[in-house]
């Protein structure tokens, strides 16, 4: 077996059904899941409509590339979303359809990483945990970057000495971020261009939360966005990744692409030939309905909204946590530790948080993620509101 398995730790959520273990909660009130970012808005009727159409074809292979006609839906999309000249993106050479961006972020490590350079892969910390073991198994050494309030809750770049830029081969950026919603601006995206021109690294942005902003006129930033402003027309070294299951609650459709830097996109396509992971073609034909579509986008963060607004007054006063640029989560500070927070409200009051330390690594200067939960508020607005009481509650008990 390959030896870098052993250095894999359990999935945050293994640690929260650990830390569950033998609680036995309130019975006089319905249990409601904070833990997990899964959407719980309805899917567009419009991607079921297209998925019923084309079941015929599951007797069809698919070809890796995905079809001519995605790509190009997808290659407008990030155009116009992005500010992008049109036609700047080649849908043959700049787009690769991917089978959820959970896949596509792990499997790009290995295709990215040259396991003899004993390289590293940089990440924020608090982190999505694919990204380390996407760079634990590509045979790299995982490096992580701190995001602390006093930042922002974005990297401290200018902190990292040139020694690590120099070791560093993969970036995985996350913006805006999970779990603290902080998004990177452009100059800062920009100066990290600059840093990969010079010492040689890929940037991968996870833009998977970037269609679930607050300020309707304030969209988050790109990489692609911010690589054109600098006159980077061929986006080298720059890697974007997008979902559907944010951005249109489908997260079984299990649908996103991979887009950027062509070389690169090149050796990820041959990689993934290997990979046998082309999306079925009644996934893909769904898929171009709903990358087609910003009726729904533009609902789906009217909903977030009123949800941001009803919990964040009632918990006004009594954790100190302040709304996020983006994404769908909560990141408060807690007034005991994180994993004492989560068993206790869990126990007295049958709602469930995630801990931050299960989403981080110690650092100098203390754990990042230590001292605060992750809320995601994916449930009904009826069931957040409810969630967001009961916190109240225990925190008054405390």
């Amino acid at each position: 077996m390959n030896p870098n398995l052993a250095k894999l730790q359990p999935y945050p959520f293994e640690k929260l059904a650990e830390l569950k273990r033998g609680v036995e909660p309130t019975a006089d009130r319905p249990h409601i899941a904070l833990s997990i970012g899964e959407p719980k808005h309805p899917t567009p009727t419009i991607i079921g409509e297209a998925l019923l159409a084309h079941l015929h074809q599951l007797s069809v292979y698919p070809s890796t590339r995905g079809m001519p006609e995605l790509r190009e839906v997808i290659a407008r999309w990030l155009c116009k979303r992005f500010a992008l000249p049109a036609g700047m993106l080649d849908p043959d050479r700049h787009v690769l359809p991917v089978n959820g961006t959970r896949e596509a972020l792990f499997a790009f490590a290995q295709a990215a990483v040259d396991p003899s350079s004993d390289g590293l892969v940089l990440m924020p910390n608090p982190f999505y945990q694919i990204y380390e073991g996407a760079a634990l198994l590509a045979g790299a050494t995982p490096h992580y970057l701190p995001c602390r309030a006093e930042n922002g809750f974005v990297p401290n770049f200018d902190a990292v000495d040139p020694a690590t830029w120099r070791r560093c081969r993969l970036l995985y950026l996350c913006s805006p971020g999970n779990p603290t919603g902080a998004v990177v601006d452009g100059d800062r995206l920009a100066r990290l261009i600059t840093l990969a021109d010079e010492h040689d690294f890929i940037i991968a942005a996870d833009e998977c939360y970037s269609e679930i902003y607050l300020q309707e006129d304030a969209p988050p930033t790109g990489l692609l966005q911010a690589a054109a402003a600098i006159g980077r027309d061929d986006f080298r070294r720059c890697v974007v990744f997008h979902s559907l299951s944010k951005r249109s609650n489908a997260p079984g459709l299990r649908s996103g692409f991979v887009a950027g830097d062509a070389a690169i996109l090149a050796r990820f396509f041959a990689y993934r030939t290997y990979h046998g992971c082309a999306m079925p073609l009644p996934s893909q034909h769904a898929s171009a309905v709903a990358w087609s579509d910003e009726a729904h986008v533009i609902e789906n963060r009217r909903l977030y909204r009123e949800k941001f607004d009803a919990v964040l007054d009632i918990l006004d006063g009594v954790l100190e946590v302040r709304r996020p640029a983006a994404g769908f989560y909560l990141w408060p500070r807690t007034p005991i530790s994180d994993t004492e927070f989560a068993r206790g409200l869990y126990a007295a009051q049958h709602v469930t948080v995630l801990p931050g330390s299960f989403l981080s690594r110690p650092a100098p200067g203390g754990d990042p993620g230590a001292h605060h939960v992750r809320m995601a508020l994916v449930a009904p607005i009826d069931d957040c509101i409810d969630a967001a009481e009961r916190i109240r509650a225990y925190c008054a008990a405390l």
